[in-house]
């Protein structure tokens, strides 16, 4: 992708997030270019999951309809989700306890821990506790996977109900990591009621609570609420704070996740 058409993204990104559409015919105005040019951009970031395409321009994706499942999600923003979560990972520490909801975000995360000692990990996520298993046999994992109990969500591949609850009350963790299906300045929220009632818990149990999501999930607001933002003590996530957020976050630690190239060149 050429600079001028990365710039176009950004802008295109930008607006999406500040007013949830866009105008084709004016974004060809303001960057001076075709509307074919616009409608490539367009139907790009559409197949890469952060708008749908509307009659005379486009709208940021929400799932209207409830999440997809599991499986269906995994390729959507891989690139901004191992971003985030490579981050993430990096708040973890040697003897920590901490919990782990679903979700695909979470299960980058899990791959991306390596090199620590004494960890014990608390996890709902059936792919998230696999991932673990197989670092630990590859020699990159050090320390305990504890499965929650329940039933099986089985598009979600996470486990859920009273039972799950039930076990998370008997522990207390350092931190709970956290990728709801949205976050806006009414807080987080989830598609479906049981996952909400999981991620609820485990906010309950931890002493700091870590949300991490990429960027088409600022904004969004899910049906089930989880937690107000004064619930949250960090934010990581690929994107800076919204403009219009700033006074809304600023008892939140915000980490911004960029690419691996340009943190390297900001330390030379």
């Amino acid at each position: 992708m050429s600079i001028l058409a990365i710039e176009r993204k950004k802008t295109i990104l930008d607006q999406l997030q500040a007013t949830g559409k866009v105008n084709a015919a004016d974004l060809a105005s303001l960057f001076d270019v075709s509307m074919e040019t616009i409608r490539r951009d367009l139907d790009l970031l559409e197949k890469e999951g952060f708008l749908t395409r509307v009659h005379g321009g486009a709208v940021k994706s929400n799932f209207e309809f409830g999440e997809p499942p599991f499986v269906q999600r995994q390729s959507l923003q891989l690139e901004s989700k191992q971003k985030v979560a490579k981050k993430a990972a990096q708040l973890v520490k040697n003897g920590d306890t901490i919990v782990v909801g679903g979700g695909t975000t979470i299960l980058e995360m899990a791959r991306a821990l390596r090199g620590l000692n004494k960890l014990t990990v608390l996890t709902s996520s059936l792919p998230t506790a696999n991932a673990l298993i197989e670092s630990y046999h590859q020699g990159l994992f050090h320390g305990k996977v504890i499965l929650l109990g329940g039933e099986i969500n089985m598009e979600q591949h996470s486990t859920v109900g009273t039972i799950c609850e039930k076990m998370l009350g008997l522990f207390h963790v350092n931190k709970a990591f956290l990728s709801p299906g949205g976050i806006s300045l009414t807080g987080l929220t989830e598609y479906e009621l049981e996952e909400s009632a999981i991620s609820k818990k485990m906010i309950e149990v931890a002493k700091e609570v870590i949300v991490i999501v990429d960027q088409s999930k600022i904004g969004i607001e899910a049906l089930c609420k989880i937690s107000p933002l004064q619930g949250i003590d960090v934010i990581v996530c690929d994107q800076d704070v919204p403009l219009s957020w700033k006074p809304h976050v600023e008892k939140i630690e915000w980490i911004l996740a960029e690419d691996e190239s340009r943190e390297k060149n900001s330390t030379e």
